[in-house]
Order: structure tokens, then C-alpha cells, then sequence
């Protein structure tokens, strides 16, 4: 509930009311606070134990759910992770403002006391040969990500000591590393990972203007009392004591002038990050150049100082349907920076014995039941392209059903898809208007001063009431509509038929008029159907 762009609101019937979807993303942060909260756990769907052991290559969201999923079916199951900690990418790619530790190490330790057993620092193809771990258990998951950051190909890049990709950058800084990214910073890209290191950095410089303002401070009570203890001395001194007042005065005032600008090729419109995210980053004063593109780097020793930038337009559209840009002529400029920071994408590092996984592009393919070309090897999440956190959980769960139905020699087979319910089925005029209830957001000069949530959970009362918000699409809640209109009275209520079934007809009084269907709010009654 915290890092997804929540697309099934999309998709929520309530979005064709005045009062907006259903807040499915923050409900979903309710229900995982409280569990949390509550200290409750995960279940198992059975206590016994199959015999079978499954190596999940990658600590990260795919793998863990791919581990959970098999897990609680009574496999065994050893996760291998290369990294010291575990989260792949929701601990070393998305920034702590977002995701907090805290939140992210209690939910990993729900799935490891499933009984998973986790190797850390162990890295496939150095510690351990992909070869043994085929040999050594009945099937394997790879999720290992993406977390080799993109370069940009231009001159003055490569072996700048201030020239970053965004996956290295965000990677640092999780990992507490320190980066004087400086007053001056450019970030290259329009995709998450581009806003979210420019959004870090701002909080750099706010961290680094802190530390400023505390010395400048101290400077300043120092540099006063001089002034106040010379100031019935000798002239000289006099003047020495107030310059360094005003120079740390100036200093103060010259840390306040630092900024972070996004360089991007394209149009707001074009870019793929999250609409929400790119907004925050607005709000937090963040600049933007649209419709430009870097060219080259100037360099000064072994730091880049300035890009130089081509400006350029939106031409016809590809093959994807977005409009390429196409630069304009004799039409450049120059940035200076002190940060160049590349987030124009991410791939895997299939390097060793999974080289032979990868296809041209680099990246491994599967079918729609994540097995790869290599029997009993199955994979998802980004390693089969960049793609939500929440694609990948699922890909985790499909691959552990897939592998569960491999190893007990069952049939496999994708869940069955419901029937969609759309606006057209309902009748969105029997439910009241509910505003929506959004998440506290706390000021945005308090949230780029540090790494502190930006976001709260909903409390217990709002989200009861947003739960009350939900119009059960396609899902009977006993309005009893269908019963007090129906003119042949062959509709009654059976409260012994399952939750949601409860509306028995009668079909030798039922003449087809089709009057329960027009009165039934959420979809549910279809002609023909059968009740």
C-alpha cells in the first residue's frame, strides 16, 4: 500500500461518481499496518511437509512471494541472496520516504518464520555454482532484478567520479553511504527511478545545508562575541569581527540556493513515472526540463562541471505508440552541475552460468507459468523486464503455483479470470456520495528536510468508513432490491446458501421480465445466470 501506483483504481466502477475510487491503495496500507500492529501471522495452507526443496535466487519481491507462496504449500524452501540484507529492490532501489525499513524488515521476517531459510551475501556464480544449487534442489526460481544501472554512451562520461546511475545512486544512499552531491544536481531520465533520485538528492542537500547552517551558526556565535569583545578596541580588530559575521551570515544565505532538475527527452505527458510521484516532485520545487536531451559532458579534471544539451521535439509515434523526439537543429545549451545523476533504465546481470538464461536484449524470458527454456528453472520480477513491484509479487505467486503443480505431478493451469463488472451493469445512482478519504501528507518544506515518511496510514475510523465506500461490484450484499420489485414474488432469501448466494429464485414463477436485473445495484443478477 505504500509504493504502488495502485492501477486497479483504474478500474474501480466508483471512479464514474463525483467522489472518486474506492482508496484501495490506502486501505491496503491499513490492513498491512495493522497485521503488523497486531503482530499477526502468516498462515500456511497445510501442515504437511512435501519432501520438496526449491532455491529462490533473490531476496527481493518476486522471490520472497515466489518463497511465501511455496512455503506455506509445505515445500522447503532456502532463499540465496547476494546483497547483505534482503528486499532486492524495495530496500537498495526505492528511497526510505517511502518504504521504511522498519515496515519492510517485519514483513520479510512473517515470510522467514514460514520456515524459509535465508543465505545472505551469497552470490550465485562466486559462492555457489548455479550448477550445484540445480543439483542440489528440485526446482529454482530466479528473481534477482535489475540492478545494473544504464549508461548514457556520451563523451565525458565514463570514469566521472560525480556521475552516477540512478540504481547505483539509490543503492548508495539506502545503504548509508555518503555523497556530497553538491548544489548543482541534473538527473537524466523520466521513469521512477529519475524522480525518486532526484527527490533523494534534494533531501541530500537539505541534509548537507543542515550541517552548514549548525557550523554557520556556531560561526556566527563565535565571530559575534569577538565583535562583542572587540568592539571597544582597536578599529582594525573592530572590522575583523563583523567581516566574519557577515560572512557567515553569507554562507547560510548561499546553501539556500541549491537545486535538482530533471532532464528529460520527452513531454510531461510522455513520462513513465508515477503521475502522483512526478507531482511530489513539483511540489517540492524540483525543476524540470522537457523536450531536452543530453548531448555531452564537459569535464574539468575528473569531474563532469556542465552538460551540454540538445533541445528537441516530439516527431511521429513508434512502434509503442509514443512520439519519438527528434532533436532540433543548432539548438543546444549548457547546464553546470556538480551531480550528473542516469535513470534511464536498469537491466540484470546475468553474468556467469546464467548468462545462458538471458536472450539478445539481456533479459530472460518465460512463459505465462514463469518457466524458463531450462527444465525446472522458472523466473519473473525485473529480471524479465522492468515493470511494478506489484507485477512482480504476482509473478512470484504464479511461478510458486506453477512449481507446486511440477513437483506433485499436477496438472497446472492459470487462475480462472471473474467475469468484469462494469459501469454499464451497475446502477451507481442507489449509492450515496462518500468522500473519499485520503492519507495526512505532512508540509512540504518538514518532507524534503529529511527521509521521514512523507505519507500516514489511514486511522481505524477512516478506513471503516472507505470500506463502506466499496460498491461489492458483481458480489450480492442482500439490498434486497431484486425481492420487494420482482411482480411474481420468486425471489426470497435462503440464508443457508453460501455468503454473497443468499437470493434464492424460484423459476417456476420466474416469467423473465427482467425487473430483478434492472433493480439490482452491483451487477451481480445476470439473465440466465441462475440463482
Amino acid at each position: 500500500g505504500r509504493i504502488c501506483p495502485h492501477p486497479c483504481e483504474t478500474g474501480c466502477n466508483r471512479q464514474h461518481k463525483e467522489d472518486g475510487s474506492v482508496a484501495i491503495n490506502n486501505m491496503e496500507r491499513f490492513i498491512g499496518d495493522h497485521g503488523l500492529r497486531r503482530k499477526l501471522k502468516l498462515k500456511k495452507l497445510t501442515e504437511e511437509k512435501t519432501r520438496r526443496k526449491v532455491a529462490v535466487i533473490g531476496a527481493g519481491p518476486t522471490g520472497l512471494s515466489c518463497a511465501y507462496q511455496l512455503a506455506r504449500r509445505g515445500h522447503s524452501v532456502t532463499i540465496f541472496e547476494a546483497f547483505e540484507k534482503t528486499g532486492g529492490m524495495l530496500r537498495y532501489g526505492i528511497p526510505r520516504y517511502r518504504l521504511p525499513d522498519d515496515v519492510l524488515d517485519a514483513e520479510v521476517q512473517n515470510i522467514l518464520d514460514l520456515g524459509v531459510e535465508l543465505k545472505l551475501k551469497t552470490r550465485i556464480g562466486k559462492d555457489v555454482s548455479f550448477e550445484q544449487i540445480r543439483r542440489d534442489f528440485d526446482a529454482v526460481y530466479l528473481g534477482i532484478g535489475a540492478h545494473k544501472g544504464s549508461n548514457l554512451g556520451i563523451s565525458g562520461e565514463e570514469g566521472a567520479a560525480n556521475v552516477f546511475t540512478g540504481a547505483s545512486f539509490l543503492n548508495r544512499v539506502n545503504t548509508g553511504a555518503k555523497i556530497e552531491v553538491g548544489s548543482r544536481v541534473v538527473v537524466i531520465g523520466g521513469g521512477d527511478s529519475a524522480v525518486d533520485a532526484a527527490r533523494v538528492s534534494l533531501r541530500l542537500q537539505a541534509e548537507l545545508e543542515k550541517a552548514q547552517d549548525t557550523g554557520d551558526e556556531k560561526a556566527m556565535l563565535a565571530a559575534e562575541q569577538a565583535y562583542d569583545k572587540e568592539v571597544h578596541k582597536e578599529e582594525g580588530t573592530h572590522m575583523t569581527a563583523k567581516i566574519a559575521v557577515d560572512s557567515a551570515r553569507a554562507s547560510l544565505r548561499v546553501s539556500k540556493y541549491s537545486e535538482v532538475t530533471i532532464l528529460y527527452r520527452r513531454t510531461k505527458n510522455e513520462m513513465p513515472a508515477i503521475a502522483k510521484d512526478v507531482v511530489e516532485a513539483e511540489h517540492e520545487g524540483i525543476k524540470f526540463e522537457f523536450l531536452a536531451a543530453p548531448k555531452s559532458l564537459i569535464r574539468e579534471g575528473g569531474r563532469v562541471t556542465a552538460i551540454v544539451c540538445q533541445r528537441m521535439q516530439l516527431g511521429k509515434p513508434d512502434k509503442s505508440g509514443r512520439r519519438s523526439p527528434e532533436p532540433i537543429p543548432g539548438d543546444e545549451f549548457t547546464l553546470p552541475v556538480d551531480t550528473v545523476i542516469v535513470g534511464i533504465g536498469q537491466v540484470p546481470e546475468l553474468e556467469g552460468e546464467l548468462s545462458a538464461l538471458a536472450n539478445k536484449w539481456g533479459w530472460v524470458t518465460a512463459s505465462t507459468s514463469m518457466q524458463t527454456e531450462q527444465q525446472g528453472v522458472f523466473a519473473g520480477g525485473d529480471v524479465l523486464g522492468l515493470g511494478i513491484s506489484t507485477r512482480s509479487v504476482g509473478q512470484g505467486r504464479i511461478a510458486a503455483q506453477a512449481i507446486d503443480a511440477q513437483l506433485l505431478s499436477k496438472h497446472y493451469s492459470p487462475p480462472a479470470k471473474g467475469r468484469p463488472v462494469r459501469q454499464t451493469d451497475m446502477r451507481l445512482d442507489f449509492y450515496k456520495a462518500m468522500p473519499r478519504n485520503e492519507e495526512a501528507q505532512i508540509p512540504v518544506d518538514e518532507a524534503t528536510q529529511g527521509f521521514q515518511e512523507i505519507f500516514s496510514t489511514l486511522s481505524t475510523e477512516q478506513a471503516l468508513t472507505e470500506a463502506k465506500r466499496c460498491m461489492s461490484c458483481g458480489q450480492c450484499f442482500v439490498c434486497d432490491r431484486c425481492r420487494i420489485f420482482c411482480p411474481r414474488e420468486a425471489i426470497s432469501r435462503d440464508l443457508k446458501r453460501p455468503k454473497g448466494q443468499v437470493m434464492h429464485t424460484d423459476y417456476t414463477r420466474c416469467n423473465g421480465c427482467h425487473v430483478c436485473n434492472m433493480a439490482c445495484p452491483c451487477g451481480y443478477i445476470q439473465m440466465g445466470m441462475g440463482l
